[in-house]
């Protein structure tokens, strides 16, 4: 078993007694959701006679829906400030909190940030015990792990678990395949060709994107049929990627979560910016090539190296106003380059190889 503190135990590490219910809060995107669910399995390890409640967004609801995994039901917020979103004015819908209190809780996690905005909403759900991240500012819960910006997010989430006694030796996400899943892939793409490659040129922030032509040419050297994955909002750019490609790519954009997962499962590789896309992909089953900023690595980047490559930019300031991005007390700038523009085509081309000829 992972023990991710000496004399945890000491500290308060020790299972809850009576546990019937258990809420976890991750109100967040897809990669968000993945990271966190080794530490959601260990929970439902340790208290298997409960229930477990995701507090998370409408796309968790959809995608969690009839899948197995350790999560029974979800509970869907819509946009409220601090919590699903980062944007102000949206408020708790009115009644939800006392809807919530009324399924009686035994144990609320908090595993969404640095708990200023969070904590107060977990004490307020009415648990019996609550556990979770805390900065300085935030309000403390009866069990708290310290919130430092920089560590990886997955031993993070672990750390809380542990806590209230869920430990596990399992560190990457793992998530099934349904056969809807698999459905909708065929309805959308029939049968994906053998030895297919992905590469997905997006990701939410810009300054995380490796120029579309480096997809591209790493696409074609590779010689392999190629899907070129992205969200609606992300057409432009794989419409880009395919453009600059000069052998036939198939644009991918209107797939359900699920439905990316099944694709990615018929993959012999996928090449992805750092984004929840890579994260699927490895869960599933699914050789990555990633690209990573290297403070993004830090906090999301693959914790093993047999099948996940990441590569590294060590760019540390604003390429155009030279402002920190390591500087945690820095604003962020206005100035969306890529921060990772400098790493090669044949550094990728060089991990996408090796894992394409084990």
């Amino acid at each position: 078993m992972l023990r991710l503190r000496p004399g945890l135990a000491v500290t308060g590490g020790v299972l809850v007694e009576g546990v019937e219910r258990v809420v976890v809060l991750r109100a967040n995107a897809l990669g968000d959701y993945l990271v966190a669910v080794p530490a959601i399995e260990a929970l439902r390890r340790a208290y298997p006679d409960a229930s477990v409640t995701l507090i998370g967004t409408p796309w968790h609801a959809a995608f969690l829906a009839g899948r197995p995994g350790p999560v029974d039901d979800v509970v869907a917020l819509p946009l409220v400030t601090g919590l699903s979103t980062q944007k102000s004015g949206h408020l708790l819908p009115v009644g939800l909190l006392e809807r919530l209190r009324e399924r009686r809780f035994d144990l609320a996690v908090q595993i969404h940030g640095g708990g200023r905005h969070s904590n107060p909403f977990v004490r307020s759900l009415g648990a019996r015990v609550t556990a979770g991240l805390r900065t300085p500012d935030a309000e403390p819960l009866d069990r708290n792990v310290p919130y430092l910006y920089f560590q990886h997010e997955t031993l993070r989430f672990l750390e809380v678990a542990a806590l209230v006694g869920a430990t596990t030796a399992d560190l990457e996400p793992r998530i099934t395949v349904t056969g809807a899943d698999r459905a909708e892939l065929a309805a959308a793409l029939g049968e994906p060709p053998p030895g297919l490659v992905a590469v997905h040129p997006g990701a939410s922030d810009p300054r995380r994107r490796w120029p579309a032509d480096r997809f591209a040419a790493v696409a074609d050297r590779l010689g392999r049929p190629t899907a070129v994955t992205g969200t609606p909002a992300e057409k432009d750019l794989v419409t880009e990627t395919v453009a600059a490609m000069r052998t036939p790519a198939t644009p991918v954009l209107d797939l359900s979560v699920g439905g990316l997962a099944a694709l990615y499962e018929r993959c012999a590789l996928l090449i992805s910016n750092d984004t929840g896309s890579r994260h699927l992909a490895a869960a599933v089953g699914t050789p990555t090539v990633g690209i990573y900023w290297c403070g993004n690595l830090i906090n999301a980047g693959p914790l093993t190296r047999a099948d996940h490559r990441p590569l590294i930019s060590w760019t540390t300031r604003c390429p155009t106003c030279g402002v920190s991005g390591v500087d945690v007390t820095a604003d962020r700038c206005e100035h969306d380059p890529s921060w990772v523009s400098d790493i090669p085509v044949e550094a990728v081309l060089t991990q996408a190889t090796d894992l394409l000829g084990r």
